[in-house]
């Protein structure tokens, strides 16, 4: 999975993660504070002093430990559960995190992330869904650079409350 946008014109940012072939999504709601922590590490934005994922990523990095890859492991009542997957010297070890976080900390230290199968099945939803219902639709001569404009445009019209349905 790769995060390709963020919503935060809302009062509940949304995170949305797609499938490399960007084929389908997954919407994460989040807090302000969070959607600026990953606003910031997908900018590529320094700071003069470090947020919590830079000290997050600077202890790791003095600790020899490495982020081997991100997993949004489960969805119980419409909230995401993920886990951090470290490599210490004593070998790895998994971390409990919001995803929030485990996406800001896996975008800054160029960690994978994953999502379970039990959350794929749940979750995501596939780009055709909302794209199919688009009146104007209009397809490039190889389709696949009017599709993904298209989809970009969805991503900065999309609210969280049109995610809602697709968690139920």
């Amino acid at each position: 999975m790769k995060v390709v946008g963020i919503d935060q014109r809302t009062m509940q940012p949304v995170v949305v993660i797609t499938d490399t072939e960007e084929k389908n999504y997954i919407p994460i709601v989040v807090g302000p504070p969070e959607a600026n922590a990953i606003n910031i590490a997908m900018e590529g934005i320094q700071l003069p002093r470090p947020i919590t994922h830079d000290l997050i990523k600077a202890i790791l990095d003095r600790l020899h430990a490495q982020v081997e890859r991100v997993l949004i492991a489960e969805l119980k009542d419409e909230t995401y559960y993920a886990r951090i997957q470290l490599r210490t010297a004593d070998g790895l070890t998994e971390v409990d995190a919001r995803p929030s976080d485990a996406i800001a900390i896996a975008l800054r230290t160029q960690a994978p992330i994953y999502v379970s199968e039990e959350v794929a099945a749940r979750a995501l939803v596939p780009v055709e869904s909302w794209s199919a219902q688009a009146d104007d639709r209009r397809k490039g001569s190889d389709g696949t650079d009017q599709e993904l404009e298209e989809f970009r445009r969805f991503l900065e019209a999309v609210t969280p409350e049109d995610f809602r349905k697709h968690l139920r």
